[in-house]
Formats: C-alpha cells, structure tokens, sequence
C-alpha cells in the first residue's frame, strides 16, 4: 500500500503536502510545531487536521505491518498462494486481514480439531468438490480405531470441518458483517432497572443498525455491563444461511453433497458464526459510537479550556458545602494566596451574618475586585448569600459562578499538595476555583481531563486513546495561547511542543537557581533541552520583559532574522515593535506586495503574514478577542422563571442530542437538538460550543424535578 497516496485522497490534499507532513513526523516534529512553523510545506493545515492525519497515518503503518507477520506466518506454514497474498495486499482494515489469517491460526481443541486428528479432512474436501457420492467416499474412512465406526461417524466429522471452514472464510464473514450493519437490528430487552428508572427505555426496544445513535449504543452497553439489560442484534438467520450454501455449493444438480454442505453450513452458522459475527458487528459499533463521544470530548474541552481569562482582577474563590461549610481563598492578581477562611451562610448552620462579615472583611482588606463561585453542592444557597452581600457594600465587586468539575480531584492530588502544603484539601479547591476564572488554562490544565465534566460515557471508552486525544488538545490549546516561560508551572510547562514532564521541571529549576530568564537561548542551558526540543518549543514560550521584543511572540527564533529585515524594509525597527506602532505595517506590505515582500526577506507568505500578526501586538492572547465571561450582581431562582421567557444563557455542554445551558439558576437548561436552529444540522456541535452566549426562550417548565427546556430558534420568532 501506498500509504502517502492514500493519506492524499482520503484527506483530499496535495501529494506533496502530505509527503511533506509524513516526513516531518517521521524526523520527530511535534503537531503544534508543525501546524505553526512549517506552513510552507504543509499547505498551512490546521492542528486538528493534522492530528487527524496522523492518527490515519499510524493505523495504516500498523495495518501494514500486521499484514507483513500474517503473510509471514501464513508463509512459514507453506500454505501462502497468490490468491492469499493478493486478498492480504487489498484487506482495507485490520479486521479484514484477521479474518484472512483466522483459518490458519492455532486453535485450541475444537470439533473440526477432532474430526481432523481422525482421519476426515480428505472427505470434507471431497464433499465440498461435488464430485461424487460422499457416502461411498466415507466408507473408506471407517477406522475403530480412530473413533470412526460407521459412514454416518465420517458424515458427521466431515461436517464438522466444513462448518469450520465455512465459518473461517473471510470474504463470508466480511459480507456478513455488512448484512448485519445494513440490515440488522438491535433488540434490547431490560433485565432490572436502577431506582432512577435509568434504562426504562430500553423495557422493550428495536431498532434499525444503521439508525441507532451513537450515544444509544453506549447506554446499552454499560446497561449491560450493569446487568441491567439485555442486547443482542437480529439478522434473519435463514437469509444468512443462504448466503453461506451459495457460497460453497458449486454443482446445484450434486444434491447429495449439497445437503450435506447445507447442513454443515446452518450448524456453522448457528454456533460458530453467528455469534462471533455479532460480537464483530457489536464492537464496530462501541467502536463508532467510542470515537463519537471522544470527538464531543474533544469538541467541548478545547473552547473550556479557551475561556478568556479575567485579567488583573484580585479573585475571592468560594467552595460551597452544607455541614463543613463554605471554603473561602483570596486570590492576587498573579494568582498568589492572599488568605483563607471558612464561612457558614448555608444549612444546617444558617449563620448569614457571621458569614457577611467575614467576606466583607477580606474583600475590604484585599480590595476583592470580583468572587468565583463553584457550581457544586450548595451553590445555589451561596450564589443568593453572595447576591444579597454585593447590595450592602459600596465596592463595584460582581461575581461568577464557575465549573468546579474536577476541583476535589485536583485539591487531593500529589500535586495540589506540592503546590500549597499548608493548606487542607478543602481549602486547595477554593484556590483552585478562584483562579479557574483568572486563567482557565492555567488551572484545568492541572486535571485531569475526563473529570472536567464536558463528556458523556468517558468511563466505557478506550482509556490510551481518550488520553491521547484529550492530551492533544490541552498541547493544542497550550501552544495556541502560548506560555509565560518566566511564571508557568511544570503541569503547564510540560504540554508545550518538545518538552515533557522532566524537562518542565528542570525549566523549573533553572528559573529557581538562575533567576528570570532574559532571553529563549537560555533555554539551551536547562538539562536535557537539546537542539531539538529547543526547536519544538521555543516559539511557544514567551518572555514578557525579555531583552528581545520577539522573544514575547510566536515569532520562531529561526526567523528572527528574516523578521528583523522586514521591519527594516518598511522603516521600522525594535523600539517600533515595544512602543506597539506597527499599525500600518500590513497595509504597507500589502501595498508593496506580499509575494515581492516575502521574497526579500527569503519568507514564505504564510509564514510572513504570521509574523506580521505578531510585531504588530507582541504578547496578545488569542483569548481576548473570545466572547467575554457574563458577571453577575445579582440572582435568578428557578421560582422566577416562566414559560415563554426570554433569558441570557452560556452553554456547559454539548452532547449528540442537544446542549446543556447554563441560566444563571442552579439547574442547566436543555436545548434540544430540533430547538437549536430552523437549519438542518447533523449535530449540536454544528451550531454550538461550550462557553458560547446565547440568548433562549424558555419553552418548558418542571420546578418540581428541577426540569428547564429551551429553545434557540424561538428567540428570533418571539422578537418578530
């Protein structure tokens, strides 16, 4: 297989783009480096494509090299034909290469084992040929000896192997698997159910394979992990059976051998194929249905983890709880711990005023500019303490309520303690979930991604390849925002291109014994930072009040002095860059001539106009130009909403049938799929992000079970 030509027409790219990408992988350039530095050769493809690509391109290295070990094994067997190797060179996926290698594989004691061990295959071949009368035949394989008594013992032997191998043919089972895909249906039957009528659905359900949902299949499968229901997929066993006969019966007018092969063919069927075929077809759809989720894993943690920060802002964080309280921590404007406290607004000790004074206190000592507020237990009763505080005190103090997802995990990792050892691990959250508003990468980043809470079924999933999904968007956003070289933490450190855990801490380390670093160079005297991991990384880090101004942009320092020639092309200089009087640049390059320009100063265009962006904001954080966090003065309850109410709202999750919506009351508001927009779309994600503002209308309305539906599309109408 020509896996680059292939790679060309499955991503619909140039060829020599695609050559360029898996050559740089292949020499060991990270995707961030890539997707940013190498534009020239790559056609400037973004950092998801390529890490589609790439995932592509090592499933078809390892395709290929299991093709190799079965051609080999088939081969040490003496067994290997043109045909065999010619099926081999075409099988697409790896499940169609294991079932070329299924009839030569070792197999433990089976009934065609025995009939083998006895003498029989030459009748079995005899009767699949169709060329005689197989009772005749199976008179000379009468052996007492062998086990072998009577015509009617070689028979039933003979058939035994010819259900094997029925059974072993790949090009049946490939077209099996297809007719249960296209054709089968899913029956489910519920075996017990939780208290919270969790699978009551599925009491008594059908469906269409090529219908079901994704998140469907997920549900049924930890339903059964749970024993709670029952699955299994229903293929009309007697089509399938014909499709088995017509497959070895080559003489129609031979009716004895046919029969024989049609009762091998049914037996086979029914105990062999059937419900390895199923399992097959059952794993292909967890499979399907796994990547769905990761994708929406993956779809709604790169904007959570975008969040723009709140900047310059001295941060009280509140931790709710009901018996051991609400935990409070004062944060600085860098995120530093100023003080801490417990306070107890809500039951079962009601003590509002003590609470209130020892809040007012700190936002006056501290000159608290906003409070970060966690979503779990007790919010609720702590947002309404905190609404009714702001009316008392003449500070312009607002307040956000934030997702703690996460935060009692951090708050009991070894790493929370390396980071505040004298503080419980109650009091680590509220620092955590003050500084989540500060600077949302910064702090999840610390977590583990499947506990941040934007998923569906993270825990029925392939845990390697969750990880490294998830692990490649928290690079992806890492190196997209970029990191402070001189304040970033080992956890942040070690998801910029090139580094790894060992590396960040002994940037760490450096930073400590040495000082603030001064320049990128510097980089190449930390241990174990070679010329290569230098290369990965350094445009990424910045260096706010470094010696060069370029060193605080995504300007590589390869092209620092191809940058520094277009800045004097166009009369400016570094002083120019500092004093942010680059306003004109681009217009001016434009007006002379990209290409023309790019060429003198031995630039690419994209390359080019990357550093234009750069020279003319040094140190801008992509963040900023995000949509910015809604802060609040005062509360809504679920008691004062009504059908047909308009509200503000920000999405917290977006699942394949619709989106959860934050509403500024306690429980998220639904917004289902066909409530999104008038536009056809194939999923939610198609028209919204975690962190995106919206404005619904309230169409549906349980304040007994805490129940909000919304809608979308209806605010439009209503304001017609």
């Amino acid at each position: 297989m020509d896996i680059s030509a292939k790679l060309t027409e499955e991503f619909s790219l140039k060829a020599e783009h695609v050559h360029n990408i898996l050559n740089l992988l292949d020499e060991g350039n990270t995707i961030p480096f890539i997707a940013r530095y190498r534009k020239e050769m790559t056609g400037a493809i973004d950092d998801q494509v390529l890490r589609n690509l790439n995932d592509r391109y090592e499933y078809l290295k390892n395709l290929e090299k299991r093709k190799e070990e079965v051609a080999k094994a088939i081969a040490e067997q003496e067994k290997m034909t043109e045909e065999i190797q010619a099926a081999i060179d075409a099988a697409q996926t790896m499940t169609e290469v294991e079932d070329i290698y299924r009839p030569f594989k070792q197999k433990k004691k089976t009934r065609a084992s025995v009939a083998i061990e006895k003498g029989l295959q030459p009748l079995a071949d005899f009767i699949l040929e169709q060329a005689g009368d197989p009772y005749a035949e199976a008179e000379k394989f009468i052996d007492e000896e062998k086990g072998v008594s009577s015509v009617d013992d070689a028979i039933a032997g003979a058939k035994d192997i010819i259900a094997e191998i029925i059974s072993d043919n790949a090009e049946l089972r490939k077209k099996l698997r297809s007719l249960l895909e296209k054709h089968g249906e899913m029956q489910v039957k519920l075996v017990k159910d939780d208290e919270r009528g969790t699978y009551a659905m599925y009491a008594d359900y059908s469906e269409l394979i090529p219908e079901i949902k994704d998140h469907r299949v997920l549900a049924i499968n930890r339903g059964e992990k749970e024993d709670c229901l029952k699955a299994k997929i229903y293929f009309d066993p007697d089509i399938a059976k014909r499709v088995c006969v017509a497959k070895f019966i080559k003489n129609k007018h031979e009716t004895v051998c046919a029969k024989i092969i049609e009762e091998a063919a049914d037996d086979g069927y029914d105990r062999l194929i059937e419900p390895s075929v199923q399992r097959e077809v059952r794993a292909i759809l967890t499979d399907r249905a796994g990547e769905q989720a990761i994708k929406m894993f993956e779809v709604n943690l790169r904007p959570l983890l975008l969040q723009p920060p709140v900047k310059g802002k001295v941060t009280l964080g509140l931790d709710p709880g009901y018996r051991t309280g609400c935990k409070v921590a004062v944060v600085d404007e860098t995120g530093k711990v100023l003080d801490t406290s417990v306070i107890y607004p809500v039951p079962p000790k009601n003590d509002i005023e003590g609470a209130k004074k020892i809040v007012k206190y700190l936002i006056e000592k501290h000159k608290v500019d906003i409070i970060s507020i966690g979503n779990g237990t007790a919010s609720k009763e702590t947002e309404i303490f905190v609404a009714d505080l702001l009316k008392e005190i003449d500070a312009n103090v607002s307040y956000a309520v934030v997702n703690e997802a996460g935060a009692s995990v951090y708050s009991a990792s070894p790493l929370a303690v390396e980071e505040f050892p004298d503080y419980d691990l109650t009091l680590r959250s509220a620092i955590s979930i003050a500084r989540r508003l500060q600077d949302p990468l910064s702090e999840l980043i610390k977590i583990d991604p499947k506990s941040i809470g934007v998923g569906q079924y993270q825990h029925d999933m392939d845990k390697k390849r969750l990880d490294g999904v998830l692990g490649g968007v928290l690079e992806d956003c890492v190196n997209s925002v970029g990191v402070d070289l001189n304040t970033a933490s080992v956890s942040l450190l070690k998801y910029v291109a090139g580094l790894n855990s060992g590396i960040a801490k002994n940037i760490v380390s450096y930073r400590e014994e040495n000082g603030k670093f001064t320049s990128r160079n510097q980089l190449l005297k930390v241990s174990k930072l070679g010329a290569k991991a230098y290369e990965q990384c350094a445009g990424f880090l910045r260096i706010p009040d470094g010696k060069n101004i370029m060193d605080n942009t995504a300007v590589h320092p390869e092209s620092y002095e191809k940058a520094e020639k277009l800045l004097s092309l166009f009369g400016y200089n570094d002083a120019d860059v500092r004093a942010r009087k680059l306003a004109e640049l681009p217009a001016k390059v434009k007006a002379y001539g990209e290409d023309k320009a790019a060429a003198e100063c031995g630039l690419d265009k994209a390359t080019m106009n990357d550093i234009i962006s750069e020279l003319v904001k040094p140190g801008r954080d992509i963040r900023d130009s995000l949509p910015q966090r809604q802060l609040r003065k005062d509360i809504l309850g679920i008691e004062d909403l009504a059908v047909g109410m308009e509200v503000d709202g920000v999405v917290r999750n977006v699942i394949d049938f619709g989106a959860f919506v934050d509403i500024g009351v306690h429980q998220d508001g639904l917004v289902h799929i066909s409530e999104i927009t008038d536009k056809y779309i194939r999923h939610p994600s198609e028209a919204l992000k975690v962190g995106q503002q919206v404005k619904a209308v309230i169409i549906s309305l349980d304040k007994g079970k805490q129940r909000i539906g919304l809608s979308l599309k209806q605010v439009k109408k209503q304001a017609n």
